[in-house]
This record gives C-alpha cells, sequence and structure tokens, in this order.
C-alpha cells in the first residue's frame, strides 16, 4: 500500500517548489513521453478491432482499416507517430538524464530502469513494425533478424522469434502477442517503479 500511497503522491504532491515549475529544468520530457505511450495504447485498443494477425489477412485488414473504415487512415498515422515521438522523447530524456548528472546515487537504480524501458520501447517498435505484412515491414524485419546472429545467444533468440520464417504464422503471432500484451506490460510496470523511484530518491536532479 505504501508503494501505491506515494506513487500517487509523486502524480499529486502537496507542495510544488517554485524552480520544479521551470520548462527548463526537465524540459517536461518523461512526462511528454508518458503521454505518448499512453496514446499508443488507447489507439492500439482501437487498432485491434480491425487487424488480423495471419499471414493471409494481416495486410488486407491494413488496407480496409485505411479504406473503408472512418477515420481509419487517421488512426493509423497516430499509432505510428506516436511511436516515433516516444522513441524520440525517451532517447532526449535520456540524454538530459546524463547531461545533469541524474544518473548518480543515490539514483543509479532509477537510471536503469529508464534505460530498461528505452530497451523495451526500442524492441517494441520493432515488433509492431513486421505487423502490417508488406513489403518494408517484412525485408526491414529481415534485417533485423540477421543481425541477431552477431550477438551472443541471438541464434536461440532468432528461433524463438521466428520458428517458421520471416512471416510465417508463428512468427506473426510471436511478434503479435509480444507488441500487444508483454511488451506494454512490462512497460508499464517499469514506468510506474520509475515514478515511484523519483519519488522515493527525492527529487529529480543530484543538487537538489
Amino acid at each position: 500500500m505504501s508503494f501505491v500511497r506515494e506513487f500517487i503522491a509523486h502524480l499529486f504532491p502537496q507542495m510544488v517548489r517554485r524552480n520544479d515549475l521551470r520548462l527548463t529544468y526537465t524540459f517536461c520530457l518523461g512526462g511528454l513521453a508518458f503521454t505518448a505511450f499512453l496514446l499508443l495504447l488507447a489507439s492500439g485498443l482501437l487498432l485491434l478491432f480491425y487487424y488480423q494477425p495471419t499471414a493471409e489477412g494481416a495486410f488486407a485488414s491494413i488496407l480496409y482499416l485505411e479504406e473503408h473504415v472512418a477515420g481509419g487512415r487517421y488512426l493509423r498515422s497516430l499509432h505510428r507517430l506516436s511511436s516515433h515521438a516516444l522513441l524520440i522523447l525517451l532517447f532526449l530524456h535520456t540524454l538530459r538524464v546524463i547531461w545533469t548528472g541524474a544518473y548518480r546515487p543515490p539514483r543509479q537504480l532509477n537510471w536503469l530502469i529508464g534505460f530498461a524501458l528505452l530497451c523495451l520501447a526500442v524492441f517494441s517498435g520493432y515488433t509492431g513494425y513486421l505487423l502490417p505484412m508488406d513489403q518494408l515491414a517484412l525485408w526491414a524485419t529481415q534485417t533485423g533478424m540477421e543481425l541477431l546472429h552477431t550477438l551472443p545467444g541471438g541464434g536461440i533468440l532468432h528461433a524463438f522469434l521466428v520458428p517458421d520464417g520471416i512471416g510465417g504464422t508463428l512468427s506473426l503471432l510471436r511478434f503479435y502477442a509480444l507488441h500487444i500484451v508483454v511488451l506494454p506490460a512490462a512497460m508499464l510496470v517499469l514506468i510506474s517503479l520509475h515514478f515511484y523511484r523519483v519519488r522515493k530518491d527525492k527529487g529529480v536532479l543530484p543538487y537538489l
């Protein structure tokens, strides 16, 4: 229960210092990234009503969404642009943390949590890239999968992600499950923990 109370206290603090209200304090990069994440969840939930996670129906469902559903093209563009915004904001947020030294003790744990969030966001964007099942998605995913072989244990990960080849039924289902369930759930947990640690560590920058 203390975790819940401190999480709420972070969102609705009893007192806010004057300097904390300056835009240049954090440039609101963390909050903007969280907003982009919420947009991704909302738009992705709506896309679920039309997308078919099958090798034969995936691309056709995207065409149907864009050509026959009111606002469908806008919805898909919103989801794609929100993913781009999330990655850009997380990258800038990471640079801000490095520049201000906010990764130093006692905030090193929160730095690791934030870095894990960045990695999960990149991987989530990669898993979503295959879902339209067009030529660009197939070849881009193929390139990424080939790069796995250069990493230690990459062959095992490759076999798990694409057991029947790029665009195969099992491969698409695994990318789909990772993209809509596993990775968003993991990111929500880490985001909550990240906010909690900000409050627990008493501030954002090390010289406060």
